[in-house]
């Protein structure tokens, strides 16, 4: 991590941030993670209207979860320890269409996740 004081904070990605070149371009480094699952939410795609975002990722549509009305549903992804200023990076990168907000993962970690605005 960037500074041995930096406080780690839960990253749970279900889509582009999972993405090494992504990764590397938004925080300097390659993540560790492991994978877990978002219950009661569904994913779908939006189109990226941002040229910096789709040329780093190399995708025009990327995924996007919702809540879902079916309790069953759930988006599997990964969760990753990072620290604030990646944090701050990752809110740099997702574009205005998504919104951070603390979730209970399906292993029991609370996490960050980018959901539909």
């Amino acid at each position: 991590m960037n500074t041995p004081n930096a406080r780690i904070v839960q990253l749970f990605s279900y889509g582009t941030l999972q993405d090494r070149n992504v990764q590397l371009a938004s925080f300097g480094r390659e993540l560790t993670g492991r994978p877990d699952a978002l219950p009661g939410y569904a994913q779908t795609l939006l189109a990226i209207e941002d040229p910096k975002v789709v040329e780093l990722s190399g995708k025009t549509h990327h995924p996007v979860v919702r809540p879902s009305v079916n309790a069953a549903d759930e988006v599997a992804g990964t969760v990753f320890e990072i620290t604030e200023q990646e944090l701050a990076a990752a809110d740099e990168y997702e574009v205005s269409d998504y919104k951070r907000v603390r979730v209970t993962l399906k292993s029991g970690i609370d996490a960050w996740v980018y959901i539909a605005a």
